[in-house]
């Protein structure tokens, strides 16, 4: 493991909705073939550092034992304190107990976050305010795996997804 460093964030990009676009002919949206967010990131003025690093381009529910395995690998072998890793609603919850559950480091504040709708081309689209509050809180989170989506952080442990709603919650305890 290379020395740590602290003043930077590295975003692990998975696919999944955020990095999606429109696709007419199958009438749904469709992972696309390279990631939108370092030149999304690249137009603002941000005061952290970002370092990108593509791990596959899938929609959750496709992604493999292998895909999960070289994240866990990158997040290992990562020389950052700060980690975000961009990733598909629809199994958000599981790579993040997956991840909790076999990663050997504890030295580390990661947060998955994603999208109900993609970054680009969709007005009213949660993907940038979702991005900016994962920043925000991986900055401030102790060691640990969260979820943070649409301005609350959620422990690994603790987040399901309410499909009908298209919001996560708490299975041990709502807040008011």
């Amino acid at each position: 493991m290379a020395d740590k460093i602290d003043n930077k964030i590295q975003v692990l990009l998975t696919g999944g909705t955020i990095d999606s676009h429109w696709e007419g002919k199958v009438d749904t949206t469709v992972v696309n073939d390279h990631s939108d967010l370092p030149k999304y990131f690249k137009q603002l003025f941000l005061y952290v550092d970002l370092e990108f690093k593509e791990i596959c381009m899938k929609d959750s529910r496709k992604l493999t034992e292998e895909d999960i395995d070289n994240i866990l690998a990158v997040i290992e072998q990562s020389p950052y304190s700060k980690i975000i890793i961009t990733h598909g609603t629809y199994t958000m919850p599981d790579t993040g107990r997956i991840i909790k559950a076999n990663l050997k480091r504890k030295d580390q504040a990661i947060v998955l976050t994603g999208a109900m709708a993609p970054l680009r081309g969709f007005d009213g689209s949660d993907a940038a305010f979702n991005l900016g509050y994962a920043i925000a809180k991986v900055q401030q989170l102790e060691s640990g795996v969260y979820i943070c989506m649409n301005g609350r952080t959620f422990t690994s442990e603790e987040v399901a997804k309410n499909l009908s709603e298209g919001k996560y919650f708490s299975v041990f305890k709502e807040k008011q």
